[in-house]
């Protein structure tokens, strides 16, 4: 009787402990362990991370540390952390917040646009991702995959196209490029092609075109005008003389891209450049900044009409005034002159 007692006691404590035992595990793995008041938050953790570097990372979103810790070394993930961009939902359970930051990179948008340099784009998407300028900017100027894709340094700006792309945020700088170079082949597809063809341009010609007339305007509903006009100029073998080409002459000579100038000046346009159209015929060895698809296709579907020169219209701003002969193009130059001299814009 004695020792039935005995037993019957083991047992139940046997499963008391047990119980306490599921308890714990319970309230460690499955029960909520979030400490913030968002639908969720984002965390990122870099390349080569150590699994002190997340805890770190996740501390603040926490109630319990200790518990995600165990939960962390119990199910392997301590010792093998995964870089990558995660979302933790408000009321994740540790198992859950470590099975969304093992196998839950999610994509992140990139967006960029009229970026004058790779050097500026470089820096655009170093804010976006984990990759740095540095290496973006080495990994755009890289002569054999320049080669490779048929760039050079003056045209490699033209493969960039600008829009929103996802890509995930630990993308190294050869993996960003290497997308942007399958996207550039994607937008030129068989159509875009073939109108580029048809104009007798490549489509890096198209490019560097089409970022002078994004220059030249602002709004999209006048951009196959302005385009229509360089096409005449570049069908009858004139100058384009594009004020925006001299201007980034002008900043690239002097390697000074920060610099703002709002009026060229007739010194200006005898600057030695092959980006100078005053000088130099035919479209620039490379695009002046990035256009965008807008001005790409409004080249592409170019207005047709018999327009040669426009300048900036003051009595409807942001639009331009086109003209079909020098002489009315130089009335039109006058009173373009007058309204900006009134302005005291000397530069």
């Amino acid at each position: 009787m004695y020792i039935k007692k005995i037993l019957i006691a083991i047992v139940l404590l046997g499963l008391v402990g047990m119980a306490i035992f599921s308890w714990y595990v319970y309230t460690t793995v499955f029960t909520p362990n979030t400490a913030f008041n968002n639908t969720e938050a984002h965390i990122y953790i870099p390349t080569n991370a150590s699994f002190a570097e997340v805890v770190e990372e996740v501390e603040p979103l926490l109630e319990d540390v200790e518990s995600f810790v165990a939960v962390a070394n119990r199910k392997g993930y301590a010792t093998n952390v995964k870089p990558g961009h995660y979302v933790i939902k408000n009321g994740m359970s540790n198992n859950d917040i470590i099975n969304s930051i093992r196998s839950g990179n999610i994509p992140i948008k990139v967006k960029f646009n009229n970026q004058e340099r790779l050097e500026n784009l470089a820096g655009a998407i170093a804010n976006q991702i984990e990759a740095d300028s540095l290496s973006l900017l080495r990994a755009m100027k890289d002569e054999v995959f320049l080669e490779a894709q048929k760039f050079d340094t003056a045209t490699a700006l033209a493969m960039y196209v600008p829009n929103t792309y996802e890509v995930y945020w630990n993308t190294s700088a050869e993996g960003f490029r290497d997308k942007m170079a399958s996207e550039y082949k994607r937008f030129w597809n068989a159509e875009r092609i073939g109108k580029a063809a048809a104009l007798k341009m490549t489509p890096t010609e198209v490019i560097s075109l089409a970022a002078i007339v994004q220059k030249e305007t602002a709004k999209v509903d006048e951009r196959k005008r302005v385009a229509g006009v360089y096409m005449n100029r570049l069908s009858r073998g004139m100058l384009l003389q594009a004020d925006p080409t001299v201007i980034y002459a002008k900043k690239r000579a002097e390697n000074d891209f920060d610099q703002i100038i709002k009026r060229v000046l007739y010194a200006d346009l005898e600057l030695d450049s092959p980006y100078n159209t005053y000088k130099y015929a035919g479209v620039p060895p490379g695009p002046i900044a990035m256009p965008d698809i807008t001005a790409i296709d409004a080249v592409l579907n170019y207005e047709k009409h018999d327009y040669l020169y426009f300048v900036a219209n003051v009595q409807n701003f942001g639009y331009h005034k086109f003209a079909k002969t020098l002489s009315q193009h130089n009335r039109n130059k006058a009173e373009y002159v007058r309204w900006i001299s009134q302005q005291g814009v000397n530069r």
